[in-house]
């Protein structure tokens, strides 16, 4: 059936939805904190291809239950409709103009370890797929990262200023998660890198192992020039559409670019999957690597 393209929220809807945001990442984000070398007890739980996506453990329930306790009011008054990770998906996403993409605990894997790498997100995404509203709390570093579409990005509570052309003599930073770490063509993809980076004139390549989604795309901004991501391929996994939701807002408002493989906005609300795989996921703070990175960067079959 044919739906017309969401109705704008008025200013003033927009600043409260997105307060309430930052109230909900906040509470959830002091509480892991609070839990943190704490996770009390850890579960498996169906999901993609990596021990990442199958970690779950109480806290990402608890943590959960307080966002919602703060989005809930939230869905009937501005016909909104929801979709969190550690609940079923109802499709109220397709139903509604807007909806809340909730992810409680990402990198539950580095939560579980005590490592730093965790993070709450939260965005309020229109059904067509944009995020409009991004709020991620880091708590072992307690900084709170936030964004409205179209009015910038705030790094507790600070403007954060967009990202300036990075000196040639940097290096290009890829953050990178455990499975890019030990895919077996590591070094070839290192090589393709350094050789990116050569021509851009950048001194080289420099790594950075990483945690979650979330927390690798807030170090890709705070580490610029810098570049994360996530490769195509065919089995089910690669992330799903909240790791990416507010992130992706957050590399828009500073001027970077988060895009699928093909260079093309990342679908924030397919109905096929959750998943991210089939197109993978490139997140660049130089917009001018875009197109080398996916062209070069070795993709899975």
């Amino acid at each position: 059936m044919f739906k017309p393209p969401p109705q704008p929220l008025s200013r003033s809807a927009t600043e409260e939805l997105f307060q309430i945001a930052l109230q909900a990442a906040t509470a959830a984000g002091r509480l892991l904190a609070e839990h943190h070398g704490r996770p009390g007890r850890i579960e498996m739980k169906p999901g993609g291809d990596s021990l990442a996506a199958q970690v779950v453990t109480e806290l990402d329930r608890r943590s959960q239950s307080t966002i919602l306790e703060l989005l809930t009011p939230t869905l009937d008054p501005y016909r909104l409709g929801l979709l969190s990770e550690e609940q079923e998906d109802d499709g109220s996403r397709f139903d509604n103009d807007y909806f809340w993409a909730v992810d409680p605990l990402d990198g539950t894997l580095s939560f579980s370890q005590s490592s730093p790498g965790y993070a709450v997100s939260i965005a309020l995404v229109a059904r067509s797929g944009t995020p409009v509203i991004a709020a991620v709390y880091d708590p072992p570093r307690h900084t709170l990262y936030a964004a409205i579409r179209g009015q910038g990005a705030w790094r507790n509570s600070e403007r954060w200023q967009p990202l300036l052309p990075p000196a040639a003599s940097s290096p290009l930073t890829l953050i990178c998660d455990q499975t890019l770490l030990a895919a077996p063509d590591y070094r070839q993809i290192i090589h393709q890198l350094e050789t990116i980076a050569d021509r851009a004139g950048f001194s080289g390549v420099a790594v950075h192992p990483g945690g979650g989604a979330v927390m690798n795309s807030c170090q890709a901004l705070e580490m610029h020039p810098a570049c994360y991501f996530k490769r195509p391929k065919k089995v089910a996994g690669g992330g799903s559409l909240w790791d990416f939701a507010a992130t992706a807002l957050l590399f828009a408002e500073m001027g970077g670019v988060a895009c699928n493989f093909k260079g093309e906005p990342l679908e924030l609300n397919r109905q096929e999957s959750l998943f991210m795989n089939r197109e993978g996921v490139l997140y660049s703070t130089v917009p001018q690597l875009v197109s080398e990175l996916a062209a070069h960067i070795p993709q899975l079959v």
